[in-house]
């Protein structure tokens, strides 16, 4: 199983039968042409060598996850997305092509004409097609490394999905922070983001953000506990006395506001944390999404950390990427035993009910019969994979052991 720089939640890149192939030696640029945006290099950069080569040049990547600590190959293996969904779909929609070597000893050179199959097999394929070792990427042309960012306090759930109609036409990225400890007639209250780059004769001089803070040790509980997480919301929602504020950002704070807090995980104890991802379709989102944060608040294990974005009709390129048309939310929940799996499980009827999906880079749990009608075209998929290659993940999902 390929692996990246270990920034998936769950054990998609876990392989406890087998080998791992650490690809972050991969680390090299081939070719950069400044005119076209055109980028070639190996699998193992990450996303943040890619901003440091390319935004002073006025390129950005194309879509970007909530860390820039992720590597291309990763990106691609996950088929990942960022807050321009609704305008740019995902990641691997501006691959322009790949070289996939396999445990055969042969090489296919993969792109959306030629092994058109593998290119689809591969984009939001696990790592499990085989192993990508040169990537090419068309990025993105901007004005430098600052956003204009219109943020807005919204009441309830009705008043974000009104936001993000209103917004998308003319804002190229969208998202938006929920307050888990609301209910009742403020239930889905929150923070929403908009934004667009900025250009370039309006680039502020100051440069980019200083090394955040850092969580040198591992507390012996879990900072985020119930006596924590209501306060820690309710302060977060009320944190501006402004309804609506706009302001001249670096990329980094409002891509990446995580990538400031070093070890930011450690606050959940040893024990760690589930992430949850969840996209339910656009019919009865709103629904869905009530009755998501109804358990969570009934279940007394809130999350600080919840992100609401509304996915675009975009087609996603990949057998099994994971984002399709309807709204998506991400919560981290500290892990507290068989509780928390059981209100993982009580999403999932949520999601299922209502014909939506869970993302498999951030799943540690999900079931066998979640997981195949989530990605209905799994087994034409499995057509695709290597037999050199598998991962824990797979194994749990498919109960394949070849």
């Amino acid at each position: 199983m390929p692996y990246g720089n270990g920034r998936s939640y769950g054990d998609v890149v876990i392989n406890n039968d087998g080998t791992l192939i650490d690809t972050r030696g991969l680390d090299h640029f081939l070719a950069f042409d400044l005119d076209t945006g055109v980028l070639e290099c190996e699998p193992g950069v990450l996303l943040a060598d890619i901003l440091r080569l390319a935004v002073p040049h006025g390129w950005f990547v194309p879509v970007t996850p909530g860390t820039q600590y992720v590597t291309v190959g990763g990106a691609i293996a996950n088929d990942v997305h960022g807050k321009n969904h609704h305008m740019a779909g995902t990641f691997g929609r501006h691959v322009l092509d790949f070289d996939l070597a396999t445990s055969d000893g042969s090489t296919r050179v993969c792109s959306p004409t030629t092994n058109h199959d593998w290119f689809a097999a591969t984009i939001g394929g696990l790592g499990l097609t085989g192993l990508i070792t040169r990537v090419r990427l068309q990025l993105k042309r901007v004005g430098g490394a600052f956003m204009d960012v219109d943020t807005h306090r919204f009441d309830n759930l009705r008043a974000f999905f009104e936001l993000s109609a209103a917004s998308e036409p003319d804002y190229e990225y969208t998202v938006a922070w929920v307050d888990c400890s609301a209910t009742g007639s403020k239930l889905g209250r929150g923070w929403f983001m908009r934004a667009n780059h900025r250009p370039a004769m309006g680039q502020p001089n100051a440069a980019g953000p200083r090394p955040g803070p850092n969580f040198a040790l591992t507390p012996p509980f879990s900072l985020m506990n119930p006596a924590t997480l209501t306060p820690l919301n309710t302060l977060y929602f009320h944190r501006k006395r402004r309804r609506r504020f706009r302001a001249a950002q670096h990329y980094q704070p409002y891509f990446y506001p995580l990538d400031g807090i070093r070890n930011w995980n450690r606050a959940y104890g040893p024990a760690g944390f589930y992430q949850y991802q969840c996209v339910v379709p656009p019919g009865d989102a709103e629904a869905s999404i009530t009755e998501l944060l109804e358990r969570i608040g009934a279940s007394g294990q809130g999350s600080f950390l919840s992100v609401l974005k509304v996915f675009g009709d975009v087609p996603s390129p990949g057998l099994l990427s994971f984002p399709r048309p309807g709204t998506t939310l991400a919560l981290d929940f500290p892990n507290r035993g068989d509780s928390t799996r059981r209100l993982l499980d009580s999403l999932d009827e949520v999601v299922m009910a209502a014909g939506g999906a869970v993302y498999p880079a951030k799943d540690a749990r999900m079931s066998a019969a979640a997981f195949q009608q989530y990605f209905p075209r799994w087994r034409e998929f499995a057509g695709y994979v290597d037999p050199g290659f598998s991962s824990d993940f797979w194994l749990r999902v498919t109960g394949d052991t070849a």
